[in-house]
């Protein structure tokens, strides 16, 4: 009696472990799928917005300016957000004043943002001859950097924290704003981002929250017939706009499960996977690398902004 209740003692453990292993099993393999669906609904995402950018018709087109748009795929709900990266600061071509007011709008003093625009411009100027408050060579290697700067376009917009005086804190709150594909000496009023927005001279966080709530409930296509100006009277106009973006898109299962893409794409001809755009960065987040922004302190537009467009 008392081996037989041994036994069924030592059964029901068994099978208790059996059971506790095969739910385990049944929950990890639900989270892969459900995070594998997630994932390609994003990436459809990222489809959608590439075919909407090339309606011919600028009125149904959809905008580059960081207006959110949604839409039903199977059983996701898909929110999208896009950004001409005209609309973005050029590390490659911004100048003081921009470089300066944009590192100013994220805290940092006028003599702080004057030495790291300044060792901005060292790093990606051809010579070695070191600007008043910025960095070559030696003062790299005084700081124990084992790099010195490139002396070179930057390559990747991430680069930019190899520059002295850079760190990631910083770099996470500018990197919305930044780009390498925009070529332009200042960034496009019709699509900046808040952080973008403030690099403009005599803007203000209340007039850039204005200005992206105002943009935001204007037709795709409109702006710039509808008395948008800059602080120094310039209109802001949609025309002129690149071919490059940046596609932001989170897929949200019914069950609550979700995945986030941020990818850099350009736009034309057919690319060497036989697509109609070139990927230029890519970036999977689980945790949310679409993250709502604010304009100095103000809420987010994501948070309390226009409805997003549902199509």
């Amino acid at each position: 009696m008392i081996l037989v209740i041994w036994v069924i003692a030592l059964m029901t453990v068994l099978l208790g472990s059996f059971a506790l292993i095969a739910r385990t099993e049944n929950l990890q393999s639900r989270h892969m799928f459900d995070t594998t669906a997630a994932r390609y609904a994003a990436e459809a995402g990222l489809e959608r917005a590439v075919y909407e950018l090339r309606r011919p018709d600028p009125l149904t087109r959809w905008s580059g300016d960081g207006r959110p748009y949604e839409f039903q795929f199977d059983n996701a709900l898909v929110h999208v957000e896009l950004t001409d990266e005209s609309g973005k600061i050029d590390l490659n071509s911004a100048g003081d004043d921009i470089l300066q007011q944009l590192f100013v709008s994220v805290g940092l003093t006028l003599d702080q943002a004057t030495a790291l625009s300044d060792a901005i411009q060292d790093w990606r100027d051809p010579d070695d001859l070191v600007r008043p408050h910025g960095a070559e060579a030696p003062e790299y290697k005084s700081a124990g950097r084992s790099y010195v700067p490139r002396n070179a376009p930057f390559q990747t917009v991430s680069e930019v924290q190899q520059v002295l005086g850079m760190n990631y804190e910083l770099y996470s709150r500018i990197e919305p704003a930044i780009t390498i594909y925009a070529g332009g000496a200042e960034p496009n009023a019709a699509y900046a981002p808040c952080q973008a927005l403030l690099s403009l001279p005599g803007m203000t966080p209340e007039l850039a929250q204005q200005i992206l709530q105002q943009r935001q409930q204007i037709p795709a296509g409109q702006i710039g017939v509808t008395g948008l100006t800059t602080p120094n009277g310039l209109p802001i106009v949609a025309n002129g706009g690149g071919n490059t973006y940046t596609v932001k898109s989170r897929a949200t299962l019914a069950n609550g499960a979700s995945a986030v893409l941020d990818a850099s794409i350009r736009i034309g001809g057919v690319g060497a996977a036989g697509k109609p755009y070139t990927v230029l960065r890519w970036r999977d987040d689980d945790e949310g690398a679409a993250a709502a922004q604010t304009c100095g302190g103000s809420p987010a537009l994501g948070g309390r902004g226009p409805a997003p467009r549902k199509t």
